[in-house]
């Protein structure tokens, strides 16, 4: 299976904090990875470092067996990001929203379609700063899938998002996953990670304790849920041995 997402021993430090060190993941077309870990263990990082927002100290990353800083205007026709945060102006509507998105981009997805699809479709015609929570992290995925992507950036999918629109936009992305999308998220939800991801890695301060699949996680750990596995690995909490 072609490799579409290759990290090299990436890393980034601040001064001197050392917030990403050797990071290294390799995804395959048509799989979802989830990189996983508490707030502050180098996820933004190594995701900005991937993209190339931001440069590594050192390392090597590919996407699309695309360099992301020399080939940046090429790849990210191929490439969607789900920002958690977005700069537009104060009453613009979602359907001007999505409409200035596809414009950027030489074949796109038709944005009504995908409103409909996420169940905001009766949201289109109103200011993006009216929109719930729930209904603005739908939009941002929305806007993520309007370029027709090979690859997408997920950032919190879940966030803001209830029971029922979090399954449905899981069904959503499985199944483009099966069509060949290629899914790199990060989530705080295990549930989410257990429904759509392949393969993880962990990080710690900005190191890598675990790299494989959820069932290998748990098998690694002295838990039989993942949660708990995850919370091991991280040592975010101590899990109470008498529970």
């Amino acid at each position: 299976m072609q490799e579409i997402i290759k990290a090299k021993k990436l890393m980034k430090s601040y001064g001197e904090q050392l917030v990403m060190d050797s990071f290294t993941v390799t995804v395959r077309r048509g799989t979802a990875f989830g990189l996983l870990g508490a707030n502050g263990a180098g996820k933004s990082t190594a995701i900005e470092c991937m993209l190339g927002t931001k440069k590594a100290d050192s390392g090597e990353v590919s996407i699309l067996g695309m360099n992301p800083i020399s080939d940046r205007k090429k790849l990210f026709e191929k490439v969607g990001i789900q920002f958690q945060e977005m700069n537009y102006q104060d009453n613009i509507t979602v359907a001007e929203l999505c409409e200035t998105v596809a414009s950027l981009y030489k074949a796109a997805a038709e944005p009504l379609d995908l409103l409909y699809q996420f169940d905001i479709m009766d949201k289109q015609n109103s200011p993006v700063k009216e929109l719930s929570g729930g209904q603005r992290q739908r939009l941002f995925i929305v806007l993520a899938l309007i370029p027709v992507p090979e690859v997408i950036f997920l950032d919190e999918l879940s966030t803001g998002l209830d029971a029922a629109a979090r399954r449905k936009v899981w069904k959503i992305l499985s199944s483009l996953k099966e069509k060949g999308l290629t899914i790199f998220l990060t989530s705080h939800f295990m549930e989410e990670v257990e429904a759509l991801c392949d393969d993880i890695c962990i990080l710690k301060k900005g190191k890598t304790v675990f790299h494989g699949t959820v069932s290998e996680a748990i098998q690694s750990s002295p838990y039989e849920k993942f949660e708990e596995a995850y919370l091991w690995y991280t040592e975010e909490e101590r899990i109470d041995e008498s529970i």
